[in-house]
């Protein structure tokens, strides 16, 4: 146990986490460079590869021969970089005990390395400093800049930062030695009962869940009686080992390593990320601390498109939920939609992945509504509850007051875009609270905004108004009360829940307007007139027509009296009457994502 290296790679999105984990691979002997037909070799899943970025955390093992001549273990975790998945980050720095905080040498540390930085402090674990990508031509101006914004940050000497490129090859033996000699070893008894953390699982059709394990104390072997502490349930091992490029079988696994367990666990719901292994016969006094339950943050009703498929639907949730614990979901019924989850996500972007993976690992053909977040309704009655769903808000006469959840935003940016960066936060109801020059040229920006307003295309706008340059971190404060009032959009007098919304009252008729003249574009013609509304409460505050598709019902009425062609256009006009009173809108999946299209 000595000579095992339990270490995770933390940073901000495209700083280099994912090519300085290829060259470990590389240097160590894991994998050749024969193997290596692609770059980022650990993002395996193909959205990681088209998107370039890391969505999951991938586990490896690694050995390699230090110049004191000693072999070590080195157990590698590649974290995600993307302020959404910060809950997969806090899944690995609970396995492991020391991080490579990774900064770019030409953008410096920006939002993301702070908060990553905070919870590998949280996790109380050893924090090397590694300046990446020196070998670009404009790091040459910067290097020094970022050397001194790591020592300010991390209070560590000048020559405790590591400088290298991932991509040459250059620093990565001094990486190395830093692992070995700066992470301590894992502490644990290989003796005591057994202690073993799940921090990530998946599921395989023929082999049921892969439990992901960090083992702390004893060891699990194969035919060992082992027990599942949150859930209660009792499984017999069938195969343990550590994780390669591939499963690689080992019979056992013992205090302070990293590897995986099968046990033919099928009920998905026996296992969750942060239970306790331990054994049946022998158990541990006392769990593992377990992770922070996630907290979502954007809400999005996801249905099937057929009707039949919602059971599959409900499996493939449940798969997926196994490898990233951060997803929520439960039933819900919309009356345009029919059956299908309200689920629960982190960011916009996390949604968006999820939707991906449904639609390619799992085949499925689905329908999703406008995300929102979730609001904490008090009626006048004093009762007091949360709903994710417009359609879930009482009558307005029942409501006493609407509270939105509001966020602490982080903003690192060049000091050029200072102006156009706080007019984009009041813009969306923001406040400032704070404004700290980190360097001459780079400006910290903390804002107090609401959720409502960031989840759409706020990130998107940030990186327009700052070319790129400046990176966003926030955290949950807290609810207020504000003027919030619900948008229903009716077709031919039916309200569609679906494409319901809470916005608040100074917006409410720019929303509308827009949202009529949007759903005109996305709706076909039918073959009666198709009205669009927006109302608050009774109130209809906007409305645009979809004209109907009409047949020439003149064409052969060439001649004759004018009686003639009126009574036809009548009988045309009777007709479409019938038709608007029993006809069925068709809805288009883009109606229902109009709201992410809006404007400011």
């Amino acid at each position: 146990m000595e000579n095992y290296r339990n270490f995770c790679i933390i940073a901000h999105i495209d700083h280099g986490k994912s090519t300085l984990a290829d060259r470990l691979l590389e240097v160590t002997g894991r994998v050749s460079k024969r193997e290596m037909i692609t770059n980022q070799i650990l993002d395996d899943n193909p959205l990681e590869q088209e998107r370039g970025i890391t969505i999951k955390l991938h586990a490896i093992q690694m050995e390699y021969t230090a110049k004191d001549g000693n072999n070590y273990i080195l157990n590698l975790i590649d974290t995600p970089g993307h302020v959404d998945f910060s809950y997969e980050v806090s899944r690995s720095l609970a396995a492991c005990e020391g991080a490579l905080l990774i900064v770019d040498a030409t953008q410096g540390v920006e939002a993301q390395t702070i908060s990553n930085l905070y919870l590998a402090i949280d996790s109380n674990i050893e924090i090397i400093p590694v300046i990446n990508k020196i070998d670009l031509p404009s790091a040459e101006t910067t290097i020094e800049n970022v050397t001194q914004q790591l020592i300010d940050l991390l209070g560590c000497k000048r020559e405790e930062i590591i400088y290298t490129s991932a991509k040459q090859g250059i620093g990565i033996e001094e990486i190395l030695e830093a692992i070995v000699h700066r992470i301590p070893s894992p502490k644990g008894d290989p003796d005591a009962p057994l202690r073993a953390l799940i921090y990530d699982s998946i599921f395989d059709s023929y082999r049921g869940v892969i439990v992901n394990i960090r083992v702390f104390d004893g060891t699990v072997k194969e035919k060992d009686k082992i027990f599942l502490m949150a859930t209660e349930q009792i499984y017999e091992v069938e195969e343990v080992g550590v994780l390669y490029m591939k499963r690689f079988r080992t019979s056992e696994l013992s205090a302070g390593n990293v590897g995986y367990l099968i046990a033919g666990i099928r009920n998905l719901k026996d296992t969750k990320v942060g239970d306790t292994i331990t054994h049946f016969h022998n158990p541990c006094n006392n769990p593992i601390a377990g992770f922070k339950v996630v907290k979502p943050m954007v809400f999005s009703g996801i249905y099937p498109a057929s009707a039949d498929d919602f059971e599959s639907l409900r499996d493939s949730l449940a798969k997926l939920v196994l490898n990233d614990a951060a997803i929520t979901y439960e039933p819900e019924t919309s009356s345009a939609l029919g059956f299908g989850f309200r689920c629960g996500f982190l960011g916009l972007l996390h949604m968006e992945i999820v939707q991906e993976r449904l639609e390619r690992e799992f085949n499925q053909n689905i329908v999703t509504t406008v995300p929102n977040v979730r609001y904490n309704v008090i009626k006048t009655n004093g009762e007091e509850f949360f709903i994710e769903n417009p359609a879930q808000l009482p009558p307005i006469v029942q409501v006493k007051e609407i509270q939105e959840p509001f966020i602490k935003a982080q903003i690192i940016t060049p000091n050029e875009y200072v102006g156009a960066i706080m007019k984009l936060c009041l813009d969306r109801r923001g406040s400032i609270k704070n404004t700290t020059y980190l360097s001459a040229d780079r400006v910290d920006l903390h804002f107090e905004l609401p959720l409502a307003e960031v989840i759409f295309d706020f990130y998107d706008k940030l990186k327009s108004v700052s070319r790129g340059y400046a990176s966003l971190d926030y955290e949950f404060l807290e609810y207020r009360t504000e003027d919030l009032v619900k948008l229903d959009i009716l077709l031919n007098g039916e309200p569609v829940d679906a494409l319901s919304t809470i916005v608040h009252r100074a917006k409410s008729f720019y929303w509308g307007q827009r949202l009529c003249s949007k759903l005109k574009e996305l709706i076909p013609r039918q073959m009666f007139e198709v009205t669009i509304q927006a109302a608050i409460g009774s109130r209809v505050i906007s409305r645009a027509n979809v004209q109907a598709l009409r047949k020439n019902v003149l064409s052969k009425c060439y001649g004759g009296d004018i009686t003639r062609k009126r009574k036809l256009l009548e009988k045309q006009k009777e007709g479409k009457k019938r038709m608007k009173q029993v006809g069925r809108v068709e809805i288009p999946q883009e109606a229902f994502l109009a709201v992410l299209s809006i404007e400011d």
